[in-house]
C-alpha cells in the first residue's frame, strides 16, 4: 500500500507555529514516527505553501497511490481548484485537520473539499494523520 501525505500552507512551521493549537512537534519528526508505526505501508510526504504545487502533487499521485491524506490548511476554505483536482483523480483522499476546525473561527467551519473526500478527521492533533492512515488501511 502507498499513501501520499500532502500538507498545505504554513504546515512547514509545525512545532513553532501556535504550539497551543498545533502542538510542539514538527511534522518531519512526526512523519518518522508514522513510518516506524507502519513499516509495511509506503508513506510519502510533501508540503507546499503554493496552491498549484499541491494540485500538481494530487495529479501526480492520484492515479498511482492507494490513498492521499490531505491537510490543505487555509486552502481548505478557499480552493475550488483543489476540490476539482481531488474530484479528477481515482485515489481516495482523506481530509485531515490537526485542530478541531469547528471549535475555531466561523470561516474555518466551511470546507470546499469535504464533498469530494472519502472522509474528514479533525481535532486529534498530529494523531489525525495516524487515524487517516488507519481509515485508508482498513478500506483495502
Amino acid at each position: 500500500m502507498k499513501i501520499q501525505i500532502i500538507n498545505g500552507p504554513n504546515l512547514n512551521l509545525l512545532g513553532v507555529r501556535e504550539p497551543g493549537v498545533y502542538g510542539s512537534e514538527s511534522f518531519v519528526d512526526y512523519f518518522e514516527t508514522l513510518k516506524k508505526c507502519y513499516p509495511t505501508i509506503e508513506l510519502a510526504y510533501y508540503q507546499s505553501n503554493v496552491e498549484g504545487e499541491i494540485i500538481n502533487k494530487i495529479h501526480e499521485t492520484g492515479f498511482s497511490f492507494d490513498g492521499i491524506i490531505l491537510n490543505a490548511g487555509g486552502y481548505t476554505h478557499t480552493s475550488i481548484a483543489i476540490h476539482d483536482a481531488i474530484k479528477a483523480v481515482n485515489t481516495p483522499v482523506v481530509e485531515v485537520h490537526i485542530s478541531n476546525v469547528h471549535a475555531r473561527e466561523d470561516y474555518r467551519h466551511l470546507s470546499l473539499i469535504t464533498s469530494v473526500c472519502k472522509g474528514v478527521i479533525a481535532g486529534f492533533g498530529l494523531d489525525s494523520y495516524r487515524l487517516a492512515i488507519e481509515s485508508l488501511n482498513h478500506s483495502f
